[in-house]
């Protein structure tokens, strides 16, 4: 059974004192693939670390993450447009492989909104530049996501909704943008709500993550999440859709070689 996760946060400071030993449990687990969203410019040589360690496993993605979308963002704009500019343009052997993680978070604070969608925007239209898929965050901000994705929306627009935790219009709004659902460990919480309507969605729309270190599923809940524990939201998927683990792991590891192109 090999398994893929559609965003973790493998080089994050959670995992100083054991990543490699995470990395093993991940890949004795079936994880094979390992999709990295970035940040910040402050985690770039982290991701870049990490990838070279693991060059058959790791796949990092470009973008500014929205709750760092502060007083500098135009200059970490510039840093994502010029690492982008550095693999595709002068023919690096290295890619990456979406733009993400990108959005809108309004959970923290609402001071920078508008900057948040300005930079959201411009970061969908790198993506296009390059013809790569987009991984969105959203939190407390499903009207301000779409709202931009409106704006944006075509045929050269698609990637996941990571950690999609919304209703069941707002699933259907987010496939209707040719976006897949990135379903995690919160499909496993009693309050999660998303297993209640999932299965009104052929597995075609879903993609597996756990966002690691964070949101770990039951029986986890409240610990450090990590990679491995990707069999955990499979189980709870081979229950909603009444397929073999073995199916979900195939049908979804499919669904993000359809968006990554690997």
């Amino acid at each position: 059974m090999i398994l893929t996760d559609t965003h973790t946060h493998i080089y994050s400071e959670s995992f100083d004192e054991d990543q490699d030993e995470m990395m093993q449990r991940a890949i004795s687990a079936g994880v094979e693939r390992f999709f990295v969203p970035a940040i910040d410019s402050g985690y770039t040589q982290s991701m870049y670390d990490i990838e070279t360690r693991y060059p058959d496993n790791v796949y990092l993605m470009m973008g500014l993450h929205p709750t760092h979308v502060k007083e500098n963002y135009r200059e970490e704009l510039q840093h994502v447009e010029e690492e982008l500019e550095k693999r595709f343009d002068q023919n690096s052997s290295k890619k990456f492989y979406a733009v993400g993680e990108i959005g809108v978070d309004l959970y923290w604070d609402k001071t920078f909104l508008i900057q948040q969608q300005e930079v959201f925007r411009h970061q969908i239209q790198l993506a296009k530049k390059y013809k790569l898929p987009i991984v969105i965050h959203c939190r407390d901000a499903f009207e301000e996501v779409f709202e931009v994705l409106e704006l944006e929306k075509g045929e050269d627009l698609f990637g996941i909704f990571h950690c999609f935790t919304g209703t069941i219009d707002d699933a259907r709004r987010a496939i209707g943008y040719n976006m897949k659902l990135g379903i995690g460990g919160v499909v496993t919480f009693k309050n999660g709500k998303i297993d209640k309507f999932l299965n009104e969605f052929s597995l075609e729309h879903i993609v597996l993550e756990t966002d690691a270190p964070y949101l770990a599923p039951v029986p986890f809940r409240g610990k450090r999440n990590e990679s491995s524990y990707l069999i955990q939201v499979v189980e709870k998927l081979s229950e909603i859709y009444d397929k073999s683990p073995e199916e979900i792991a195939r049908i979804t590891t499919e669904n993000s070689k359809d968006i990554f192109g690997i």
